[in-house]
Parts: structure tokens; sequence; C-alpha cells
């Protein structure tokens, strides 16, 4: 006998907001059309401003159309998603605004509860305070936390205290959409579930590591938040650094979530703090100028707003990151993320190292290196490059690398989305893939340490051209060690 799907309330704060229309509803909509979530389950969306239950079914029926692949929002199904959804608008900072959330959700007083926080962070604590006073937090109830949390280490951990004085550790999910992905799960699955990859993955073999997170869009209409956080704050804190953990962890013990979660914090805890000089040679600050993408000229980040300004605040950040530990000593991670790229893509390099020595003479040229690409967007996908002679009667043993594919056709041409993946696991009280208080801390804790030091030292933003890859000592940081980036494509 098949298991039942489990029949939640989930309360999305911050319910018409752009994340909530976006990306929430449409994973919650393929959750319910593939029976993950019982049927008389509810979504509960929070609004500022008075809307009917008719108004609200509308916008979220017409961003379904607008952001769900074509084809995919079934008019039919939709009939009875809809009977899932209400609305209801309310002051969520102050707790004698919940009285009609209470009513509703004191209806079902057995079912777990899971509180969406789709909100700036710096609501947070009000939102989980009003919840306790209104008598809402139920042993079985959940809270979902959107990074970044907190604006530092100090701000961080005001927020958070907040917010656990009301919920214990296990019911809290922050949630990183990074890894909700495939192919970022599947680096677990490639390094502990294949023993040819465990000999080699540590600093005997792997030269370097390269982790780059490159976008083409600006700022897009968040200049005042992104002027408040930057690309340190709002990429290399979070999601490069849960990419860098889950290449140089140990293996856990087990595939629970401590057990993950605790190799995780060895890492970030073993990166190296550099002192001045290094943070100086090894750390790239940029901000984006007027250029050109996809070839439409766009304007540059002191532009992007409605009024001008002057701003030092980073839109790029390159840096080398080393971990202190028997494993990798010696190895540097490339980190790289930048706005207004030369174009969109997710991508972690493993580099291994060069062979001793070449038996092939193939007219003096070097033997290549192996790679294991890691593509997570827009494709996802993972290659292992390997050398193999070139067919054909060619004087000699002529060379040529080519692409080992590791991926696994699908019968369904859609993949899940992350948030699908990681609010199946919230709904399931799964917290393997969320980060633990101590991981965030310590992810603060070693991006504060450059913050500050750009901030005391003067280290300005480096201009550079949109759609373009990054200012020029961006190629230089990685060309002092000897190596490149790599060409992505």
């Amino acid at each position: 006998m098949s298991k039942q799907p489990p029949v939640v309330d989930i309360v999305i704060f911050g319910g018409h907001g752009d994340l909530a229309l976006r990306k929430i509803m449409p994973a919650l909509y393929f959750l319910f059309s593939q029976k993950y979530i019982g049927v008389e389950s509810r979504i509960i969306s929070t609004v500022r401003h008075p809307f009917s239950q008719t108004e609200h079914r509308n916008l979220v029926h017409q961003k379904l159309h607008e952001y769900l692949p074509p084809g995919h929002c079934s008019e039919a199904y939709w009939q009875s998603f809809s009977a899932r959804l209400t609305c209801i608008s309310m002051d969520i900072t102050d707790a004698g605004s919940y009285t009609e959330l209470a009513g509703l959700l004191q209806k079902f007083p057995e079912r777990a509860r899971i509180y969406y926080l789709s909100t700036p962070s710096s609501l947070f604590g009000n939102i989980c305070t009003a919840l306790e006073q209104t008598g809402l937090v139920t042993p079985d109830s959940r809270v979902v936390l959107e990074k970044p949390i907190g604006h530092d280490m100090a701000s961080f951990r005001q927020i958070d205290d907040l917010v656990t004085a009301v919920f214990h550790e296990s019911q809290i999910f922050r949630i990183d959409h990074y890894l909700g992905k495939d192919t970022v799960q599947n680096i677990l699955a490639l390094r502990f579930s294949n023993a040819i990859f465990k000999p080699l993955w540590n600093s005997q073999n792997i030269d370097h590591v390269q982790i780059t997170v490159a976008e083409t869009v600006g700022v897009e209409g968040r200049w005042g938040y992104y002027e408040r956080y930057g690309a340190m704050r709002d990429m290399v804190q979070n999601h490069l650094m849960q990419l860098l953990c889950l290449i140089a962890m140990e293996p856990p013990g087990h595939l629970d979530s401590d057990s993950v979660r605790n190799e995780k914090v060895k890492v970030l805890k073993a990166l190296r703090k550099m002192d001045k000089r290094e943070i100086a040679e090894k750390t790239v600050r940029g901000q984006y100028r007027k250029g050109a993408s996809n070839g439409l000229p766009v304007p540059g980040y002191l532009e992007d707003d409605t009024e001008p300004h002057v701003s030092d605040t980073e839109t790029f950040v390159a840096i080398r990151a080393d971990i202190d530990n028997w494993t990798w000593s010696g190895v540097p991670f490339y980190l790289r993320t930048g706005k207004r790229m030369s174009e969109r893509f997710s991508e972690i390099i493993i580099q291994f190292k060069k062979i001793p020595h070449s038996v092939f003479p193939d007219n003096g040229k070097p033997v290549e290196p192996n790679k294991l690409v890691i593509h997570l967007q827009p494709e996802e996908s993972i290659k292992l490059l390997l050398m193999n002679k070139k067919p054909g009667l060619t004087n000699g043993m002529s060379l040529r690398p080519v692409e080992l594919e590791l991926n696994v056709a699908e019968d369904d041409p859609r993949s899940p989305t992350a948030y699908e993946r990681l609010l199946l696991d919230v709904i399931n009280n799964d917290p393997t893939l969320f980060m633990r208080r101590d991981e965030v801390e310590a992810a603060w804790e070693w991006a504060d340490y450059i913050l500050n030091h750009w901030e005391e030292d003067s280290i300005r933003v480096k201009g550079y051209t949109a759609g373009t890859d990054g200012p020029s000592a961006a190629v230089a940081l990685i060309e002092r060690d000897g190596r490149s980036w790599h060409e992505h494509g």
C-alpha cells in the first residue's frame, strides 16, 4: 500500500512578493500536481494590502502562466489547485493582526504548519515573535528562512536569536536554493558512491578548483537592496561557500542531516584567514560600467537606479581561498561571481595535476590535465575531460581532449526545480540540504573578515565593462599562480 502524501498548512509571509510568485508558488503547484502534497493541504499567502480571494487566485494564475514552462499549467488541474489557495491581508509585524490567520490554522490543529518567511530578514524576528504570542507555534511547526540572513555576523546572530527563541533548531530551515539543484546533490553521489574518485580527491592529485557564478543581468530594480549587500554578502557568503563545502568536505559517516553539516562546518572553519597583504593580492572587487549585454546597450551600476549615485559597492568578486587541512593544503580554490558578465553560467572545475612525464611527442604539445566540469546553470551536466588518441592514420600518437558525459537521461523532459526539492524536504522534515546555525556563523565569520579589511584598507572597486568577464585584475589574480580561468562553453 503506497504511503499517503502529507497534508500540511503552508503560510507564505510576503505572499505577493517576487520570490513567492516566481519560485515558491510554481514549485508548490508542481508538488501538488505530482501528489507529493495531500490534496487537503492549504497555501495561505499574507499580503499587505486588501485582496479578495478571487483577485488573489487570478494573480497566482497569471504568474503560473508567466513562470511555468509552456504547456505545464493545466487548466483542469488549476481548478483543484486554486481551491487550496487563501489570501490574508495583515500587518505581519503586529501580533494583533494575526487573528484571521489564527482562526484558519486552528481549524486543523493536528496539521504540520510550514511558515515560509519570504520577506527581508529584518522582519524574521517580528514574525516569529508574533506567531508565538498568538499561539501558532506547535511542536510540528517549521519555519523557512530565505538568505541572506542579516548583513554580517552580528546582525545574523541578532535575527537568529529571535527566531531560535521561538523555534527549536530542528524546526528551522535556512534555505539556499543552490543546494536544491540536482547537479549539486549529484556532487555527493559522484564523490561518495564511486571508489575511483576517493583516492584522487586530495592535494596530491588535484591542482586547483574553480567555482564561478556569472550573471548577465544587472541589479534589475533591486538597487536599494544590492547597495546594502553587494556581491560578497549576496553570493559569496552563501552560494559559493556552500559549493566549496560540498567539494572539499570529507565523507560523512551517514547521509543524515547532522553528519553532512558537521563535515561542511569543518571546511568553513579550516578556511585560511588572510592577512592585509594577502587580501590585497588574493581578492578583487569590481563594479560594472555601461556596456552591452545580449547585443543591447545597458547602463552601469551607478546609473541602474532612478537617481545618479556614487557608490563603492561591488558587483563582482574574485577570491583565492585556501583550506588549511591535510586534504587540501596547497590547493587554491578560486571563487568568482559577478553581474553583467558576458554569459550566464554557474560551474565548478576540478582540475587535476599534469602527468609527471609525457611519452607522447605530439609535436611538442603538452598533454592537457584532466578536468571534472560540473555545470549548474543554465544547463545541468557533469563532464570528465580525458585525453585520447586522435582517430586516423596520424604520424605518431597525436592526442586530443574528449568529454566523458556523466549525465543520466531522464524520461521527463522537465527537471524539478531547486525550490521543489527543498520545499519537499521541508514538508518531509528533512533538513540535510539546509544550513545549520553554526554553519552560517562560520561562513559569516570568514566573509566579515574580508569585508572589514576591504573597508579598513580602502580597497576600492575596479571598473569593468558590462558584457565582459570582470576586471582585468581577476585575470591577473589567477595568472600570478600560473593558471587561468576555464573557458566556458
